[in-house]
């Protein structure tokens, strides 16, 4: 068995973390996914042809299949360790922030996406801080409107990256409605976390992507 390589002090909770955690084919592949965020805000921000910001929205595409990949992997071969459920989801905020940045560069008012992910991940971080130091509990996993949230984010911004020139009033509508996801999705999260706080929250695994 491969030797200890760092720890990690949370709280007094020390959590090992092996070689062959770090070198685990899901965890691999978020290191894949991270790797391929620069790669997509060049190809964006310098794109100026239609083929161009295709190219763009391909990363995007290859982002999401090896997001699935790596959790059906970790499931199926019994490869989930605490470092890829924090990896995992490291890895899908940091790609989702830096594609809706590069947004605000071309989609008028899209800024106000940017602006209601930072106070949902917020108010999502902060709270799950505050049960582990209180309670010494946390979210197991994002819950199945949370998932269903991430997918149709990713395919507004993938429709608004592939379709540089759609007129502005359609590119507004699409805007408006993504922000009201995103504010459901965060009310959503409330009751949950007060299930979390009084011991009564068990996480589920959506079915849909067993």
């Amino acid at each position: 068995m491969c030797s200890l390589v760092c720890r990690m002090s949370t709280d007094g909770v020390r959590m090992k973390i092996k070689k062959e955690e770090l070198f685990s084919i899901p965890n691999l592949l978020s290191y894949f996914r991270i790797l391929l965020i620069p790669c997509f805000v060049y190809l964006y921000l310098s794109a100026t042809k239609e083929s161009e910001f295709i190219a763009a929205a391909m990363i995007l595409i290859i982002s999401g299949l090896t997001d699935l990949l790596d959790g059906k992997i970790a499931r199926k071969f019994n490869m989930i360790t605490e470092m890829g459920k924090a990896l995992d989801p490291l890895a899908d905020k940091l790609t989702q922030a830096a594609v809706a940045i590069c947004l605000t560069f071309e989609i008028k008012y899209f800024f106000i996406i940017v602006i209601i992910m930072v106070i949902k991940e917020s108010f999502m971080l902060f709270a799950n801080i505050i049960s582990m130091k209180l309670y010494k509990r946390k979210l197991g996993g994002a819950e199945w409107f949370g998932k269903v949230t991430t997918a149709i984010v990713y395919l507004v911004m993938f429709l608004l990256i592939i379709m540089p020139n759609m007129e502005q009033q359609n590119q507004t509508w699409i805007t408006l409605g993504l922000g009201i996801i995103l504010v459901s999705t965060g009310v959503l999260y409330i009751p949950v976390f007060r299930k979390l706080f009084k011991d009564e929250y068990e996480y589920v695994h959506p079915k849909f992507l067993k």
